[in-house]
């Protein structure tokens, strides 16, 4: 079964995260606070790097997997400065550390709960864009992921 993106919400964990949480139920503990006003969550997931390794006598290039790298995700919100989680997000732009995220989907079936996305990224970037006269002023991000992504799926009610 698909589901629509709409009604998906991103949270940024209270405090930074000096390691990774072992599992969900060590990320459910966190504090969350919702970032508001999303219209674009990007995209995640991990991409293994190539590694390539050409061997002479058969003339044979042979590919591995190398490192893995859950990517960036380049959030877009409409601006909203009495947003706690945006404000959360442009402090966190000012800082070294990771914090936590989560992103809970709109798939929750009857009387269940949601598809949840956890991990830890560094708020690499946080720009306004003033584009054109009849558009909203954006806040933009980038989340730079800095683990693997931790998957808990939709469940049904009891």
């Amino acid at each position: 079964m698909i589901f629509a993106t709409n009604g998906a919400k991103l949270y940024i964990s209270d405090s930074a995260q000096n390691t990774e949480p072992a599992d969900a139920t060590t990320y459910g503990a966190l504090t969350w606070t919702e970032i508001k006003e999303v219209e674009s969550l990007g995209s995640f997931g991990d991409t293994a790097e190539e590694i390539t390794f050409t061997s002479i006598s058969d003339a044979r290039t042979r590919k591995v997997k190398g490192a893995r790298n859950a990517g960036t995700l380049e959030v877009v919100m409409g601006q909203d400065y009495s947003d706690a989680g945006q404000a959360a997000l442009i402090a966190a732009e000012k800082e070294i550390h990771d914090y936590a995220f989560k992103v809970v989907f709109n798939d929750a079936p009857d009387g269940g709960t949601p598809s949840e996305r956890y991990f830890i990224a560094k708020v690499g970037s946080a720009s306004e864009a003033l584009d054109t006269a009849n558009s909203v002023m954006k806040l933009n991000v980038s989340l730079l992921v800095d683990s693997k992504i931790t998957r808990v799926d939709a469940a049904a009610g009891v």
